[in-house]
């Protein structure tokens, strides 16, 4: 999703047991690599976990809010807490160890 409002996306992380965000930007090469292989892994790891995109250029104000300086950048959040980051270099191996405890524990 694109163009959410900042109290839409923390209705979002307040009422959402397992949440992604997802900075990006569409002159950002490695956030265009990235996004299907997300989708990917949610799907067939974590279908319980809602993803959701920000352009970073388009909403800079909801970037800045969340201190988000770089992309691609994902935010973890589980139970309304923010649980990780990850930033630049972001490998599925690593997304998919970050969301896999906290997701069974939540989930399952």
């Amino acid at each position: 999703m694109q163009n959410e409002s900042l109290n839409s996306i923390q209705n979002q992380i307040d009422t959402t047991p397992a949440l992604l965000l997802y900075f990006f930007s569409d002159r950002c090469a490695p956030c265009l690599s990235l996004r299907p292989k997300v989708e990917k892994l949610l799907s067939e790891n974590f279908p319980a976990m809602k993803l959701l995109y920000i352009d970073s250029e388009k909403q800079a104000e909801i970037a800045g809010h969340f201190g988000v300086f770089s992309n691609p950048t994902l935010l973890l959040y589980f139970d309304g807490h923010e649980h990780q980051r990850l930033s630049k270099y972001v490998a599925i191996p690593q997304l998919d160890a970050a969301i896999s405890r906290p997701y069974e524990l939540l989930i399952d």
